[in-house]
């Protein structure tokens, strides 16, 4: 029986005048798996001493933010006067709420010499009764997380609640968001216990019902399917997914149940009266359409 409902190809798109990344998500035939409504494979890159990879202060409404590292380093400043690094394997999770600001940037100490960037950036849009919520930052260093071994796949629980394990980082929605490095030859068994479900190949190839996958695609799985995975080469990978939350409309940087939202967020930004980075004078400006 096929288990497969669709397969995106990532697309190039551009996040800043020097940084291109992989879009994953949204996609015309796909706009969300569970609560997942954005995701961007960043790198791999080699970020020079002269380029301007920074992004810089922007907002954002409705939605959870996670940018999990493979190689690199980030800072992230924002509103609620955080200022965190995000090493590779942490997890900083940004619940946006009613309207948060913040900045990533090339962490000064690396500013002067070449650095290796790579990693995935999602978004996890907030059910419609914490939309309006206060915003919220929590670090979770990689030693947190659930770390296991299932037939000699590696794995770590990101977020939510998958294999017996749950995370600590608190989500505000059933989900689950795992990193996987399958052995060539090495199989991932996984049920999602009716929730949507879908694999990101980060790296590598795989067999799924008799087809083969290859980096840079997303497999979304036909709901109530029992996921097997063989991996043909060594294969390096994502699980993520959850219990869906209904459609939300996508605007730049605000994610939202109802189109007022969005716009009452961008007037709000134009006129530049949502909180401030301490510290930092530069802003996005809101696209222009």
């Amino acid at each position: 029986m096929n288990s497969i409902d669709v397969v995106i190809n990532s697309r190039k798109a551009s996040i800043g005048p020097s940084m291109d990344v992989r879009r994953i998500l949204p996609f015309r035939e796909r706009r969300m798996v569970g609560p997942f409504c954005f995701l961007d494979h960043m790198g791999p890159a080699l970020i020079q001493p002269d380029r301007d990879n920074d992004v810089k202060p922007h907002p954002h409404i409705g939605l959870s933010t996670v940018t999990y590292l493979f190689e690199g380093r980030l800072t992230h400043r924002d509103s609620l006067g955080t200022l965190q690094d995000i090493e590779p394997g942490d997890v900083n999770w940004m619940t946006a709420g009613k309207g948060i600001v913040h900045s990533e940037r090339t962490p000064l100490s690396e500013k002067h010499g070449s650095a290796r960037l790579h990693g995935l950036q999602a978004w996890v849009a907030l059910p419609i009764e914490c939309e309006q919520m206060e915003p919220q930052f929590r670090h979770h260093p990689k030693t947190s997380l659930p770390h296991f071994d299932i037939d000699g796949t590696a794995m770590t629980l990101i977020a939510g609640s998958a294999f017996g394990y749950n995370s600590p980082v608190q989500t505000h929605s059933r989900l689950f968001y795992i990193e996987a490095k399958i052995p060539m030859d090495g199989f991932l068994k996984f049920d999602p216990q009716e929730q949507e479900a879908a694999f990101y190949i980060v790296h590598g190839e795989v067999k799924i019902d008799g087809s083969s996958y290859q980096e840079g695609q997303l497999v979304v799985f036909k709901k109530n399917s029992r996921i097997e995975i063989r991996a043909t080469k060594k294969t390096h990978g994502l699980i993520l997914g959850g219990e869906p939350i209904g459609s939300r409309y996508i605007d730049w940087n605000f994610v939202a149940s109802n189109k007022e939202l969005i716009e009452a967020a961008k007037v709000k930004w134009k006129e530049q009266k949502f909180d401030k980075i301490k510290g930092e004078a530069e802003w996005t400006p809101l696209p222009q359409r």
